[in-house]
């Protein structure tokens, strides 16, 4: 974020009071209901094999009969309207061995705990010709029952394996009650006033963060995309240290390796002064366990141990080669990305290095500005995805760089494309698409970003500018290829798995 997109955010916010939205009806309850789970891939049921009271007995697909081993029961998980847990004939619950994440994890049933691996997302998937039809999701892993290989033998056992609509990934609970079977859909905006998102998919939830530009850090959670849009800002921290306790901006979150284990690092810029350009630094917090939601303690101060003498901005994190950096920019009279090497997620073991700086006139628009670098690898390459141009322009955009091998911390082991990766759409009505940050689909086979865009070409670097989201693919040279930024209101397909 640049000098002047800080005090067109600071007038913005001084002169703007949001209107409170009024949230849609909520979406139907779901509701207990018992029923045979059909396979789309053989005719199978779901069976307990001879009515089984054994702890820790594999379901398996079997010729579908009348008998009550047959017949699950569906009980809804509070707070959700598509999550269920599973009960068998002995009143034990459908359960992945061993909250496994793996593929061929065994199906079986186990004494309720309440655990989310024996929780169920029931996940419209459109059967041409019949009804009630769902992948059965693991909360807990993101994958889906099937008999194992896809068989369609009777006698086959009950396994997890990546999500599909095909290959016996496929259910059809015709005692199904409540709720819509229609694979689900969403529409953009998911904050009308979200700048700088940061979204993830964890635990059968997406968690959303965004720039509040006050004291507190606040998130929301929803189990599916469109549930994000009415969900609400929950207080997670309050920002009270003297050296960053205003204007929370920015904001990320990572699952990252701590002295205690996995723990959630949210990173955010807070200025030692409210309003104060000059003052804004990095800064961490720790959560307590694996809850995005915290709670979470005041970790550290990510301050460059040798070069705390300008602002620092818009962090995030990189992985690379069993090695850790922080990204970031910061001003030397235009505004560069940096990478800083960390020894852990709170502490810098080297002083920062350029990482890019704007020099073609697409990332000059405005102000020559390089910011919002976010990490994307797959196949074993690796892109910075980063915002150029000033935000006060609608030609705010996204270029990339390339790691081309050697020393991350070398400018020179980085290429930057020549040309914008993603960039206004005066048709769809979208202007200054930026800061942005990806995530996957609950079935992992979807690539999803996450970024914030105005609806006028007017539209500066304040609070109304929206978060939204859409799903992206892959070039044959395996490249992303972010498309075009989907107008707003536009009925979308929700991410693969929902």
């Amino acid at each position: 974020m640049t000098r002047s997109r800080f005090l067109s955010v600071l007038t913005a916010a001084l002169a703007i009071v949001v209107a409170l939205l009024v949230a849609p009806p909520p979406a139907a309850a779901a509701a207990t209901f018992t029923s045979p789970g059909v396979n789309q891939n053989g005719g199978n049921c779901v069976d307990l094999p001879n009515s089984s009271s054994t702890d820790g007995t594999q379901l398996r697909a079997f010729t579908c009969g009348s008998g009550a081993n047959q017949n699950l029961g569906f009980t809804p998980v509070a707070g959700s309207s598509d999550t269920y847990t599973i009960t068998t004939q002995s009143g034990q619950c459908v359960d992945v061995h061993g909250a496994s994440t793996a593929d061929d994890a065994a199906i079986i049933q186990w004494p309720c705990h309440g655990g989310t691996n024996q929780q169920w997302r029931l996940a419209p998937v459109s059967v041409s010709g019949t009804d009630k039809t769902f992948n059965l999701v693991s909360v807990s892993s993101g994958k889906c029952v099937t008999p194992s290989g896809g068989s369609t033998a009777s006698n086959t056992d009950l396994v997890q394996l990546p999500c599909a609509t095909a290959n016996g990934r496929v259910w059809r609970l015709p005692g199904f009650t409540g709720g819509s079977t229609s694979p689900h859909t969403f529409t953009n905006p998911l904050s009308q006033h979200g700048p700088d998102p940061w979204l993830t998919y964890y635990d059968g939830y997406y968690y959303l963060a965004t720039t509040t530009w006050n004291s507190t850090v606040t998130m929301r959670k929803a189990s599916t995309l469109a549930g994000l849009a009415t969900a609400t800002d929950q207080v997670i921290f309050n920002l009270t240290r003297p050296n960053g306790a205003g204007t929370m901006w920015a904001p990320e979150f990572h699952l990252l390796d701590g002295p205690n284990g996995k723990r959630w690092y949210f990173y955010y810029t807070a200025g030692r002064e409210p309003y104060d350009l000059g003052t804004q630094r990095i800064h961490v917090l720790e959560s307590a366990g694996l809850d995005p939601m915290g709670p979470y303690t005041f970790k550290a101060d990510l301050l460059d141990p040798t070069q705390d003498n300008t602002w620092e901005l818009d962090p995030s994190i990189l992985r690379l080669d069993g090695k850790l950096y922080l990204l970031g920019t910061f001003y030397n009279g235009s505004q560069p990305m940096f990478i800083r090497p960390l020894s852990n997620p709170w502490t810098a073991s080297g002083s920062r290095r350029v990482l890019s700086t704007p020099t073609y006139s697409w990332e000059t628009v405005g102000g020559a500005v390089n910011e919002g670098a976010e990490v994307l690898q797959r196949g074993g390459k690796t892109f910075i995805v980063y915002s150029a141009s000033h935000c006060s322009t609608p030609d705010y955009k996204l270029g990339m760089l390339t790691y081309n091998g050697g020393d991350p911390l070398n400018s020179s082991s980085w290429v930057k494309s020549p040309n914008p990766v993603f960039q206004r759409s005066n048709a769809n009505g979208v202007y200054g698409p930026g800061h942005n940050g990806f995530f996957k689909s609950p079935d992992g086979t979807e690539d999803w970003m996450v970024y914030h865009a105005n609806s006028s070409a007017s539209g500066g670097c304040d609070m109304n500018r929206s978060t939204r989201a859409q799903k992206f693919t892959w070039n044959a040279d395996g490249t992303p290829n972010f498309g075009t930024p989907a107008a707003l209101g536009v009925t979308l397909p929700a991410p693969s798995g929902e």
